[in-house]
């Protein structure tokens, strides 16, 4: 029977896999074998969470279906926290929704926002998968170079423009937008009935009193959406648990489509999040102020080696300039994981403007093995011993031998 009779939809042939993956697939597949890999390419950081004990009936509760706009008790406390910390008034009842992660929440809030055919605006380096989801929605995905400031972000918006996303602190430059710059990208989003989307994953990162959100910026909502997690926060990727702030009428469309597509965030895990916020918090912050200062001292090496990165100062992510290697960011990825077994993530993953750099992220290894990683990025740099039949080849075969 010919597979042609039962064709796969072609705008989903087109979109292309997370650039990270062939990487990664690299390094599980690698490490179930026992190999050593330095891992600069995971999207976390590896928190210690400690265990409440939790009793039969919690256990039996957690078995089944639950409120699909999110359990009150979880959005009331994700409400006081944005209040205690951001200083931002959200109403728990209607403004927030809590689902299974941020990445379906991202696609939803495209779907019900922007027209078929009208495009979202992405400020380079942007998180990968806000160009394929604005394309499964019906969107076009345009894309701000990396290098332009406020004034050339509002510039872009176009009369096709339905929504631009920023995401604040930056995955992966670390950059953080100030209450200016997000005031600035509303107004004029605002007076062009374009929506403006903050993605805050990484919103606990910044330093205390740095970090500007949007829901304090707009607090009525009115074309403003803030999608946040635990994940990155509470050091929970895992759980996918992941939330929408919007204006009631946005949020109970939301709902709709929660409704059809997923139904609820993981029950057991809401309700879990819910009884033990606050000690969650309470474990994490301390360790992400570490974490900063970690960030602080792996900056400082990076600039000992005479290797730069785009301007950042918080998440556990730097975006490093490859500037000097003969190849392109993809071969350099390759080429590091095949010769060094370091993974890192092609920059080009986060746009076409920021095809010379490569993402490592500096929240699961020692600082010992990120200067060792450091030097062996700084030598590849300056090798053009580079084959590209060969090293693709060498990672095909790679990722083959590590499948047993």
């Amino acid at each position: 029977m010919s597979a042609s009779r039962f064709p796969i939809r072609q705008t989903v042939r087109d979109i292309g896999p997370a650039a990270s993956v062939r990487i990664n697939d690299a390094v599980y597949r690698l490490k179930r074998r026992g190999e050593d890999v330095i891992t600069l390419s995971l999207g976390e950081a590896f928190f210690d969470q400690p265990m409440a004990e939790i009793s039969e009936d919690e256990f039996a509760a957690g078995m089944h279906y639950s409120d699909s706009r999110g359990i009150p008790a979880l959005r009331a406390k994700i409400a006081a926290h944005y209040a205690h910390a951001f200083g931002a008034t959200v109403d728990p009842a209607h403004q927030i929704l809590v689902s299974a992660g941020s990445k379906p929440i991202l696609f939803m809030a495209m779907l019900a926002a922007v027209e078929q055919g009208k495009e979202v605006l992405i400020h380079e380096p942007g998180w990968l998968s806000y160009p394929e989801q604005a394309v499964l929605a019906g969107a076009t995905a345009r894309h701000i170079p990396y290098d332009a400031d406020i004034n050339g972000i509002v510039a872009s918006i176009s009369s096709k423009t339905g929504m631009l996303i920023i995401n604040n602190p930056n995955n992966p430059a670390g950059r953080l937008y100030t209450r200016d710059e997000i005031e600035a990208l509303y107004t004029a989003c605002h007076a062009r009935g374009v929506y403006l989307l903050l993605d805050e994953s990484y919103s606990d990162f910044a330093p205390p009193g740095t970090f500007a959100s949007l829901a304090s910026v707009a607090p009525d909502f009115e074309g403003a959406l803030v999608i946040n997690s635990l994940s990155k926060n509470l050091g929970v990727s895992g759980w996918r648990i992941g939330y929408l702030m919007g204006a009631q009428e946005f949020v109970d469309n939301i709902l709709k489509l929660n409704q059809h597509l997923l139904t609820c965030a993981p029950t057991f895990l809401a309700n879990y999040c819910a009884s033990h916020f606050d000690d969650m918090i309470a474990a994490t912050q301390p360790q992400i102020a570490s974490l900063q200062q970690k960030r602080d001292r792996v900056a400082k090496a990076i600039a000992e080696r005479g290797l730069s990165v785009l301007a950042g100062s918080t998440t556990f992510y730097f975006f490093l300039s490859i500037d000097g290697f003969a190849g392109t960011d993809i071969e350099f990825a390759q080429k590091m994981i095949v010769d060094d077994r370091i993974a890192v993530v092609p920059g080009s993953a986060y746009g076409a403007s920021t095809g010379r750099f490569i993402r490592i992220s500096i929240g699961t290894e020692s600082e010992v093995r990120i200067d060792h990683a450091l030097d062996a990025i700084r030598r590849q740099i300056g090798t053009n011993d580079y084959n590209r039949d060969s090293y693709n080849s060498a990672l095909e075969e790679l990722i083959d031998q590590s499948l047993v």
